[in-house]
């Protein structure tokens, strides 16, 4: 349930929210809010765990990238990743935004800052997996221009046991 004071504070989010590159100071809110939505609709699976727990490891040091957005009053209240998946090919992977403030548009900003900086690398093709049961997600994907990819599925799918869906970011 969302507190009155949350809605009230991200009334005019645009301006009190700003998005950090990776530190070491910052990757426990990696870990913490990507947990819970994981584990609220899955189960933590060996990768998951690896990633979530060294992100300087299985993503940086990998030629990836994460983010932060932070709130000027509620600190960090969301996340995303960029992982190098080889050939200028990245995945957006591990988006999520703490879990009483989902709903008030921090997603929708966090995923247009991340395609911005995926565009600015430049990402040859971006690509994300996720799971039918994340149909919100799904839906704020497919109104930033992802669409459906089977190659995508074939090529990247069986790194999760939950990925059922696979979509390509279509430049609009």
């Amino acid at each position: 349930m969302q507190s009155n004071t949350s809605i009230k504070v991200l009334d005019n989010a645009s301006k009190d929210l700003e998005f950090l590159d990776f530190s070491d100071a910052l990757a426990p809110h990696f870990e913490r809010i990507n947990r819970i939505w994981i584990e609220d609709m899955f189960h933590l699976e060996d990768i998951d765990k690896q990633v979530l727990r060294y992100p300087r490891k299985h993503i940086i040091e990998k030629g990836g990238y994460v983010f932060f957005v932070k709130h000027k009053t509620l600190g960090v209240i969301g996340t995303c990743a960029l992982l190098n998946s080889g050939n200028s090919n990245y995945e957006l992977t591990k988006m999520g935004v703490q879990a009483d403030l989902r709903g008030l548009k921090v997603g929708e900003k966090l995923l247009e800052y991340v395609i911005q900086r995926a565009l600015s690398i430049p990402a040859q093709t971006l690509y994300l997996l996720t799971n039918k049961k994340c149909e919100a997600a799904i839906h704020l994907y497919e109104k930033y221009s992802f669409a459906h990819d089977d190659d995508i599925m074939q090529s990247y799918g069986k790194n999760y046991e939950r990925c059922n869906v696979a979509m390509r970011y279509i430049a609009p």
